[in-house]
């Protein structure tokens, strides 16, 4: 009886477990954040200051609910941190990068539409 000899297993790398995300990746994050006019109503709030879920859906005319989905994507991104104070929870940027970041992006928009965010009610 012929016996039967198995090849062995390939060996592969063992998965790279908390690799730093590449420059792309962190970059499609923030475009995947500001592609929805909340969230980037959401960042240019905190831009400003750290504030509470519930007055950012106050200032920006959206639910709870929809603030709250908001929020989870946005730390999911990594663009804002959570601090919980009592039964409340304050919202802040992330990284002190951010606030610069957005205002330059802020400049490239009336850079490349002069009308764009001419008075404060600005939706644009």
């Amino acid at each position: 009886m012929p016996s039967s000899t198995a090849a062995p297993p390939i060996r592969t790398a063992p998965p790279v477990r908390n690799a730093p995300p590449s420059r792309a990746a962190v970059l499609s994050r923030l475009g995947y954040a500001l592609s929805d006019p909340t969230r980037a109503g959401v960042l240019l709030a905190l831009r400003e200051a750290p504030a509470y879920p519930s007055d950012l859906a106050a200032a920006l005319d959206v639910s709870r609910q929809v603030m709250s989905n908001q929020l989870t994507c946005l730390r999911g991104c990594g663009l804002v941190e959570a601090t919980p104070e009592g039964r409340r929870t304050l919202y802040r940027l992330a990284d002190g990068h951010l606030a610069p970041a957005l205002e330059q992006l802020m400049s490239v928009v009336v850079a490349a539409d002069p009308d764009c965010c001419q008075d404060e009610g600005c939706t644009c």
